[in-house]
């Protein structure tokens, strides 16, 4: 087997993507990197930044105990540089690169490496949570927390009742990674590599969590040997759906792979087509035509006729398939659509608004957007969204005043939630900005309806349940044809100013433009709900019946039979 050398990307992941990388070299050299991709890289790079002079400050007063390698000499310098430091007793060492092991085939750096015992202890810095708050405060009369934690400014890990623990695969086979090779240099912390421990400090950076590395290194080594193999083209590898599709450069390969032999991966996600290959299902026409029970392995939060729906909508382009006779959802006398604009983790710039008066002769329908284009992170970030929910609160007030119904709504509540209650953490004693148990009695309400839920209650959604999936059947274009969140990102850093370039106005028109077509998107959505979609989406039922023949299911809302969508199939490829 050829000589493979693996980083800690490596090791999670699609298995056909890695074949194709390691197949495709120059390829992988030569292209670049998606602008959603290139953003998340800078966020990491700046907050491992923002970390690393943290801790130098931390040190400041001891300049002896910490030491940085410079990022700007290549690899092998780094490397030489670690190992120097190492020999030297550092206690502390900074952006560590660790010598490549050519024989067993790892490659890999810590962000920091911390002197304990005879070795150092790695500890990586990630772009995501590692822990929530603890929602009871735990005391050892109880039970020890099974969490445990570091400070930044020392290596004393104890266990911590004020936190739980966000475990995360990728993270702990990276900390698993490094302690084999710094076993491998003579540089572990432990005698025993199965007692190693190692630390990730998260994008929070208010705590180093550790990990029992040891209990992972036994899963690592064969996830190691396997993805070596993968790589070394040794073991053949298939195209299938994961989730990473959505921003793998290989998705333009692959995608017409699984077209092709219509792979079932296409219409169930990767733990229900594990499952459904364990009965020997691996297209999508044998799960449109399946009559026997669920796999063993189905997972249980999913219905197994959902997927069985969703293979023959496939088959039959149904865009949307009814759960329910009649599709409902809780309307009002004033309503509210509410979208939330956020920028990453800093903060929540844009709190857009949509109050529709429908007890007015005309139905008086107005936009309001609440913004802050300080660039984020900011205090008048707080400013903004105290006159959004003072002027929210007030709407509600109103209509309760006159003897109305009131009803908010939003798509997919956990994002506007998150930044409704960090907003009243955060700028808790500012002029105008509510406390957290009020936001919490709101969002509990049933005055704050969540569209999404309420899309999933009503209708199986074949190509997924986001609002740029959904609201078309129900008629609704955006205007703005390269509309989402991803770009949108892109557009903030020009609006105010954070890339190279200087502030482009036309940007902010931009984002308020997107804002405002996503709030009316939401009300064009749940209105049809309630007064068309009974009429323009099929039943369930009715897709069911195509397992007893495609004639069976020739519905008034069926548009195409399984032959018409082949043919077209088979002409665009002949294109």
């Amino acid at each position: 087997m050829p000589a493979v050398v693996l980083a800690p990307r490596d090791l999670a992941g699609c298995e056909h993507r890695l074949a194709l990388d390691f197949e495709h070299p120059v390829l992988v050299g030569d292209r670049r990197d998606a602008p959603g991709v290139l953003r998340r890289k800078e966020a990491a790079a700046s907050l491992r930044s923002a970390v690393g002079e943290l801790l130098r400050g931390i040190h400041s007063d001891h300049p002896e105990t910490f030491v940085a390698i410079s990022p700007d000499a290549d690899a092998a310098a780094r490397a030489r540089a670690t190992l120097d430091a190492c020999a030297a007793g550092a206690r502390w060492i900074w952006n560590a690169t660790l010598p490549v092991d050519l024989e067993a085939g790892r490659r890999g750096h810590a962000e920091l490496l911390i002197a304990h015992g005879d070795g150092y202890v790695p500890v990586i810095v990630v772009n995501h949570r590692v822990t929530q708050a603890a929602k009871t405060i735990l005391s050892e009369e109880v039970r020890a927390p099974s969490l445990v934690t570091s400070p930044l400014w020392v290596w004393a890990p104890n266990p911590d009742p004020y936190r739980t623990g966000r475990p995360n695969r990728r993270d702990a086979l990276r900390l698993a990674h490094l302690v084999a090779m710094l076993d491998e240099l003579g540089l572990g912390s432990t005698a025993d590599p199965q007692d190693a421990v190692g630390g990730v400090i998260g994008m929070d950076a208010d705590c180093i969590v550790v990990h029992a590395v040891g209990r992972t290194l036994d899963d690592y080594g064969r996830v190691l040997e396997r993805r070596k193999r993968i790589a070394a083209q040794a073991v053949p590898t298939v195209a299938r759906r994961v989730g990473e599709c959505r921003s793998c450069p290989w998705w333009g390969r692959c995608e017409p792979e699984l077209v092709e032999r219509r792979d079932v991966s296409l219409v169930a996600s990767g733990n229900q087509w594990n499952a459904l290959e364990d009965i020997g299902i691996q297209t999508i026409d044998q799960l449109a035509h399946y009559h026997g029970d669920a796999p063993d392995r189905w997972p249980g939060n999913v219905r197994f006729d959902d997927a069985i729906v969703n293979a023959i909508a496939w088959l039959t382009d149904t865009a949307l398939v009814r759960r329910v006779d009649e599709p409902t959802v809780v309307r009002a006398d004033v309503e509210v659509d509410v979208d939330m604009e956020s920028f990453g983790e800093h903060g929540a710039y844009l709190w857009g608004t949509l109050l529709t008066d429908n007890t007015e002769p005309d139905v008086m329908v107005r936009y309001r957007p609440f913004v802050t284009w300080d660039p984020l992170p900011t205090t008048d970030e707080a400013r903004s969204f105290a006159e959004f929910w003072s002027w929210l609160i007030g709407v509600r007030e109103a209509a309760h005043g006159a003897g109305k119904t009131f009803a908010a709504y939003c798509y997919s509540e956990q994002a506007e939630n998150r930044w409704l209650l960090a907003s009243a953490d955060r700028f808790a004693g500012s002029p105008g900005i509510p406390s957290r148990a009020d936001v919490e009695a709101f969002i509990a309400s049933p005055e704050w309806v969540d569209i999404y839920a309420a899309v999933g209650r009503n209708f199986i959604c074949p190509n997924g349940k986001g609002l740029k999936r959904v609201a078309p059947v129900a008629g609704f274009a955006w205007r703005d044809v390269d509309a989402g969140g991803e770009a949108s990102m892109e557009w903030y850093s020009a609006a105010v100013g954070l890339g190279p370039g200087p502030v482009d106005l036309t940007q902010r028109a931009r984002l308020l433009e997107y804002n405002e077509d996503d709030v009316r998107a939401t009300k064009v959505l749940r209105e049809w709900i309630t007064d068309r979609a009974a009429n323009d989406v099929p039943h369930e039922r009715e897709l069911l019946a195509f397992r007893a023949g495609p004639d069976a299911a020739s519905g008034p809302h069926v548009a195409e039979s399984v032959e018409e969508r082949t043919a077209a199939q088979e002409g665009e490829r002949a294109e």
